[in-house]
């Protein structure tokens, strides 16, 4: 009897958890909406993925020599 009422309560943690990361994600998401739509973020993330992109191209380029 004890085990079905641990079952039973943690059922929905799960659920919570999940729910918990997606809010996470989100305020992130706002987070860098915010930050690329105030005065020149958007010239900032062309940067990283420049940088990100010439990153991963010279590490395959590297790997195939």
């Amino acid at each position: 009897m004890k085990k079905y009422f641990r079952i039973k309560h943690e059922s929905g943690q799960a659920t919570t958890e999940y729910a918990l990361v997606l809010l996470g994600a989100a305020v992130i998401a706002l987070l860098v909406i915010a930050w690329a739509t105030d005065g020149g973020g958007a010239g900032r993330i062309g940067e990283l993925f420049d940088t990100v992109l010439s990153g991963i191209f010279d590490r395959t380029d590297s790997i195939g020599q």
